[in-house]
């Protein structure tokens, strides 16, 4: 490899494509005889495993119950549903889609907060300056699996009289001082997807210790009905298969350690990459433990020298996957633009979205993998004024 980046004519980093994420995922020979069982019995859904799943999930969160659902999504469309929700609800921005998108299927109005900037969770000052008359609950988010300030955001909650839901979609992994979230705020929604730490294919969680709320989304997942034919209230189909709960139950087993991988990795980041300058990380506070579903920097171009999107377009060129999550922010997305506040009530949100930065992170990532991937972010600084040249105003390569 010569010492130019790929972008200006050298080697690139990898032969073949870093992927953003890369699932672990059981054998077939590990889930050979029970699948059969399911084959042989025609047990394909509401199962064994189903049950067993739920109870090892409430086990491990240390929360009463533990509802498997479709996916996060639906979990948090009748988690809104069952609550009862009314009028307007406190989300942050910097997030993904489905956090909203839940809301308006269940006739909810988002009213967006800011988020703090070195966290990037939601800043609990700013949910409260967004409560009016209207608002029934705060849904905050553990973004990239960094536990949200979940003690102050309890505290307004109460105070204010409002539900407190918790869009843990990247929360399997992450410890909020010394222990899982799950079991904190009324409920909190966890996501099974394959980028996920606990993986089912596709799948939810909705944790909870309300008696009353569990046995609502329980109806709420088999279209309302309790089992007399007789829809309690409208609900959906949003019921997790057998085989997909299997799968959770092996991924649940190696939950740990790929926790503890994930961290490592995410050390030996921080090392390499914390001597150039520009380059900032997400920050979680004392005593609690990122999950690291992703690894987010930040890239401040002017000391860089580059921007986040020429950065990412360089490591393209080297075969690094990365992602610019959020961007654009919720607010700014067509569906959800009516809902925008003022532009200065969501300053870190905008300019998180413009400079935030996700590499790659697995839970069986070696050093080696990581290291050429610093090096390379490395080799694209050093030449900045050069890719700088070689990209159009948008980011793209100019032809040659």
């Amino acid at each position: 490899m010569n010492n130019k980046p790929a972008i200006l004519g050298g080697d690139p980093a990898f032969a073949e494509k870093a992927h953003i994420v890369r699932p672990v995922l059981p054998s077939f020979s590990d889930l050979a005889e029970e699948t059969q069982g399911m084959l042989s019995t025609g047990m394909v859904t509401k199962g064994r495993h189903l049950l067993k799943f739920e109870e090892a999930v409430a086990e491990h969160l240390e929360v009463k119950h533990a509802i498997a659902v479709s996916s996060c999504t639906s979990g948090l469309m009748l988690t809104y549903k069952c609550l009862e929700l009314t009028g307007e609800v406190i989300i942050p921005s910097f997030t993904f889609m489905a956090t909203a998108s839940a809301l308006l299927w269940a006739g909810l109005k988002p009213v967006f907060a800011d988020v703090n900037f070195h966290t990037t969770n939601l800043d609990p000052a700013a949910a409260e300056a967004a409560i009016t008359s209207e608002t029934s609950a705060i849904v905050a988010v553990h973004n990239f699996g960094n536990p949200a300030d979940l003690d102050a955001l309890q505290e307004l909650a109460d105070r204010r009289g409002l539900k407190l839901i918790y869009d843990a979609a990247h929360g399997f992994g992450a410890l909020y001082q010394g222990k899982p979230v799950g079991s904190q705020g009324d409920a909190q929604v966890f996501s099974l997807s394959p980028t996920k730490l606990v993986i089912a294919g596709e799948g939810g969680i909705v944790a909870t210790n309300d008696d009353e709320l569990a046995a609502r989304v329980r109806i709420g997942r088999e279209y309302g009905n309790s089992g007399r034919y007789d829809s309690a209230f409208p609900g959906i189909n949003a019921r997790l298969a057998e085989f997909n709960a299997l799968m959770g139950e092996h991924s649940l087993r190696i939950l740990e350690p790929a926790a503890r991988r994930r961290n490592e990795i995410a050390s030996l980041y921080r090392e390499m990459l914390g001597v150039l300058p520009g380059i900032g990380f997400q920050t979680a506070r004392d005593g609690n433990r990122n999950s690291y579903k992703d690894f987010s920097l930040t890239v401040d171009p002017d000391f860089f020298g580059l921007t986040r999107d020429n950065l990412a377009a360089a490591l393209e060129r080297e075969n690094i996957d990365t992602r610019a999550y959020y961007d654009p922010p919720v607010h700014r997305q067509t569906a959800y633009a009516q809902f925008a506040p003022p532009t200065e009530r969501l300053h870190n949100t905008d300019l998180l979205s413009a400079c935030s930065l996700s590499l790659p992170m697995w839970s069986c990532m070696s050093d080696e993998v990581a290291s050429v991937i610093c090096e390379a972010i490395r080799r694209v600084h050093e030449f900045a004024p050069h890719v700088t040249r070689s990209l159009d105003p948008q980011g793209a390569p100019l032809a040659v």
